[in-house]
Order: C-alpha cells, then sequence, then structure tokens
C-alpha cells in the first residue's frame, strides 16, 4: 500500500509537470545557461513537495472556497507573464548571442531564485496542478498514507526538474550562435503570453 501511493504521488505529479509551462522553460533557460542550475531546481523542487503538501493537508479545500482569491492569483500571474514576456521579445528583436559557458556574474543567484519565486508565487497553474490536482487526489489517501503520496510526488518534481535543468548543458553547443537563442526566447514569449491570456479570460 505504501509502494502504491508512492507510486501514484509519482504518476500524477509527472503527467502534470512534464508540458510546456512557464516554470519549466525557466529551469531549462537556466540549463542552457548554467547559471545557478543547482540553487533553481532545489527552489523548485522544494517549493513543489511545499505546495503538494499544503495541498493534501487541506489548503486545497481553501482555495476552492476562495473565487475572489483565485482572481487575484490570476491577475498577478498575468502581470508578470506579460512582462516577461515582453523581456523576452526585446531579447529576439536584438538577437544578441548569450553565453553557454558557466556564469560570470550577470545575475545573482539571490535575483535568479527571486525570479524563480515569481514564476511559482504568481503562477496560477502551480497550484492549480500541485495544491488543488495533487493535492485533492493525495488527499482521498487514507491518513496514513498520504505522506507517501507526498514523497511520490515530490521526488518526480525533484527529478524533472534536475533532468531539465542539468540536461539543457548537453544543448549548449547548439547556442552557440544567437538565431538558436532568437527560437528559445520566441518560444517564451508565445508561452508567457499565451498563458496570461488564458488566465485573464478564464481566471479573471
Amino acid at each position: 500500500m505504501m509502494l502504491a501511493a508512492f507510486f501514484q504521488g509519482l504518476m500524477v505529479c509527472l503527467s502534470l509537470i512534464v508540458a510546456i509551462g512557464a516554470q519549466n522553460i525557466f529551469v531549462l533557460r537556466q540549463g542552457l545557461r548554467r547559471e545557478s542550475i543547482w540553487p533553481v531546481v532545489i527552489f523548485c523542487a522544494a517549493t513543489d513537495a511545499v505546495l503538494i503538501s499544503s495541498g493534501v493537508l487541506g489548503l486545497s479545500q481553501t482555495l476552492k472556497a476562495s473565487p475572489l482569491l483565485n482572481q487575484l492569483l490570476a491577475a498577478g500571474g498575468a502581470c508578470f507573464l506579460i512582462i516577461y514576456g515582453w523581456q523576452a521579445l526585446q531579447r529576439v528583436r536584438r538577437g544578441q548571442q548569450m553565453a553557454v559557458a558557466a556564469a560570470t556574474g550577470t545575475a545573482t543567484t539571490a535575483a535568479i531564485l527571486a525570479q524563480a519565486a515569481a514564476f511559482t508565487v504568481l503562477n496560477p497553474h502551480v497550484y492549480l496542478d500541485t495544491v488543488l490536482l495533487m493535492g485533492g487526489i493525495g488527499a482521498q489517501q487514507p491518513p496514513d498514507l498520504r505522506w507517501w503520496f507526498i514523497a511520490g510526488a515530490s521526488a518526480a518534481s525533484l527529478g524533472w526538474f534536475s533532468l531539465i535543468g542539468f540536461g539543457a548543458g548537453r544543448l549548449a553547443p547548439l547556442f552557440a550562435h544567437p538565431r538558436a537563442w532568437q527560437i528559445v526566447d520566441a518560444l517564451i514569449v508565445v508561452t508567457m503570453w499565451s498563458m496570461a491570456l488564458m488566465l485573464l479570460t478564464q481566471g479573471v
């Protein structure tokens, strides 16, 4: 029963997290830049673990009962995604080459983690996946098995972020030219603005 709960948490998390989203693209981009990868991976995985635990232990019911809070989260998330997408658009227009070697101090770890936090706190989809969906499923487990579900989901999150964060480095040779970075940033623009539009039309 314990392994079944662990495996269910693992598979549910993977089914939701393995998709193109704002947080995944941010981690991928940091991996390509080889910039503060460990702090970003650990932060994102730890945040997921906290949110999943909160959802399983009761926060999912609180969010479901507060439409105003959901609307505020959607509006804040849309604003952040629009701004980040605009910054990516400017990089596309400039077409500048970005270093794929080790970070040279262009951004501090604290600043990068602040961006990671914004992608988490201001992204309602994170709450939808971790707190509402995974939390709701995990809450159906017997009380003595819920922590096994949380452990499985948290392991999946850590594994996924590690894969895209550190695995992105293998693609570094492909990003020695400005055109490759323009393609990545164009994908960021489309993703961020599409999610922002969806939040504004559905969440607000």
